[in-house]
């Protein structure tokens, strides 16, 4: 049984175990950054946490300073993703509701990296600055334009769009950010499903009532 086991693995395509490998690795490089920041972590604390010898770690990130990038640039992009996905032909009813669903999910499924951003952005984002300028600057500016679509189109009051999305960035990524406020609050030692969903429920309204969204 264990032959046929290392024969199936053997018979796996490289680029799914190479893309199985970076995976376990920035999910352990998220905890180690999370729990002790950038210069508390170190890349044989991160190969032991992801299972793997050191050197396996550097060859698909080559320093300590690649994979905390790394992690930052995956967070990012699903954050820039979400956005994307946001087009002037939706009607804000839908299209809110889903960006706020997304924003909440992924902090549910991703708090470490969202941690790891936020402080990076308190200690002045120093690996972070040339993303924020450069393609997290184009799609916020690309998104701005679908809110004032919505806008010119009378589906929407008109409200400020960057304060719109700074407002749902704050609310949805505190569930990631103060996580840890939340569960003692709450008296749980995780946060459960409800919790999100509640979260969701609540914000939706804020927001689709707050900024006039029309209901036709």
């Amino acid at each position: 049984m264990a032959e046929k086991k290392s024969s199936k693995r053997a018979r796996r395509p490289l680029t799914e175990i190479r893309q199985d490998n970076i995976d376990q690795i920035l999910k352990a490089a998220e905890r180690q950054f999370a729990e002790t920041g950038f210069p508390g972590t170190t890349v044989a604390a991160i190969a032991d946490a992801a299972g793997l010898p050191k050197p396996n770690v550097l060859y698909y990130f080559k320093s300590k300073e690649g994979l905390y990038r790394a992690v930052l640039k995956r967070i990012l992009e699903l954050w820039m993703e979400a956005m994307h996905d946001l087009s002037p032909d939706q009607h804000p009813r839908e299209a809110l509701r889903d960006y706020i669903v997304r924003k909440i999910r992924q902090s549910r499924d991703y708090p470490d990296a969202s941690k790891i951003f936020a402080a990076e952005i308190l200690h002045g984002a120093p690996y972070v600055r040339e993303e924020l300028e450069g393609p997290l600057k184009v799609q916020f500016d690309d998104t701005v334009e679908v809110i004032r679509a919505w806008i010119a189109k009378g589906w929407m009051d008109p409200v400020s769009p960057e304060h719109l999305l700074f407002t749902l960035w704050a609310a949805t990524q505190s569930y990631a950010d103060f996580g840890l406020q939340m569960r003692v609050l709450l008296e749980r030692d995780e946060l459960r499903d409800d919790d999100f969903d509640n979260g969701i429920e609540l914000l939706t309204r804020l927001v689709l009532k707050g900024c006039g969204v029309k209901i036709v």
